[in-house]
């Protein structure tokens, strides 16, 4: 499993116009205390110690809000390229995927089985790094695949998220 870290700089987001707060801590199993939750408040930007590569995984468990527009999941190497951005978007129940390396954005997917968030419901999402691909589950239930477009896997170095959610663990 990943090992996510406190950044204590401010990062900039891979969107343009997002601010995201430096919170990032270590929880425990169960529920967050008051200082966790403190530390796991969205918008939030932390460090994936050591950066990505085949077999790591990171787990992102939270609680959408009661009216939840949506929410973002950046993986980036620093405030640089974005080796996978994912953007829930629940007014056309679209889960949609890119990256933007050199410079420029790629073509974006959005081809899903289902769309797996439900208002006010938790959720627990991983992000499986393999040799191709990141592999993405929500609930246990395999997602999409999301294909490199990154070739230095090591360099993914931060994780963002931002939107219309609660994060109650992330490791």
């Amino acid at each position: 499993m990943a090992d996510v870290r406190v950044r204590e700089e401010p990062v900039r987001s891979a969107t343009p116009n997002r601010k995201l707060n430096s919170s990032l801590g270590e929880p425990d199993f169960g529920s967050p205390s008051r200082d966790e939750q403190q530390l796991l408040s969205v918008p939030f930007c932390g460090s994936i110690r050591g950066g990505m590569r085949p077999g790591k995984k990171l787990t992102i468990m939270g609680i959408m809000d009661p009216e939840p527009d949506g929410f973002d999941i950046s993986l980036t190497c620093g405030c640089d390229d974005v080796a996978l951005e994912v953007s829930a978007r629940f007014e056309d129940r679209q889960l949609l995927r890119n990256a933007h390396v050199s410079g420029s954005w790629g073509e974006e997917e959005t081809a899903i089985p289902f769309f797996p968030f439900l208002a006010g419901q938790p959720f627990k999402l991983e992000i499986h790094c393999e040799h191709q691909s990141f592999r993405v589950f929500v609930d246990g239930q395999p997602l999409f695949d999301f294909y490199h477009r990154l070739r230095s896997l090591i360099s993914i170095d931060t994780i963002q998220i931002n939107g219309n959610l609660s994060i109650t663990k992330l490791n």
